[in-house]
């Protein structure tokens, strides 16, 4: 069974900065992308950043030069470096996954972490 375990959420002022990190376990074959998404209260979940093979970037335009997001191959793991955070910033951050188990018939499968917070005070 692969699980995604996400840290570091937190409190942070307006302005500062936070690392996030998501390590996959179980049995992998490979992973396809990491990402994170984010959902604020009352609104839909958000795609924030995702890098897909390891090499592409893709990043909502509300993040772009404040967030980076890289990925450890060795580690499956996936971080999200964000700094001059904003209020609106604030929301629970979730890792995700698009990965292939062994013995899956090559099956692209989703999965995502239980979630981090993330408060931004004023």
């Amino acid at each position: 069974q692969v699980q995604l375990v996400e840290s570091g959420g937190g409190l942070v002022e307006d302005g500062g900065s936070l690392r996030l990190s998501c390590a996959a376990s179980g049995t992998i074959l490979s992973i396809n992308s990491m990402g994170w998404y984010r959902q604020a209260p009352g609104k839909e979940r958000e795609l924030v950043a995702t890098m897909m093979n390891g090499i592409s970037t893709y990043y909502a335009d509300s993040v772009k030069g404040r967030f980076t997001i890289s990925r450890d191959n060795a580690k499956k793991a996936v971080y999200l470096e964000m700094s001059s955070l904003r209020p609106e910033d604030a929301a629970v951050y979730y890792c995700n996954a698009f990965l292939i188990q062994p013995n899956d018939d090559l099956r692209v499968r989703e999965y995502w972490g239980q979630g981090t917070q993330v408060t931004v005070s004023s």
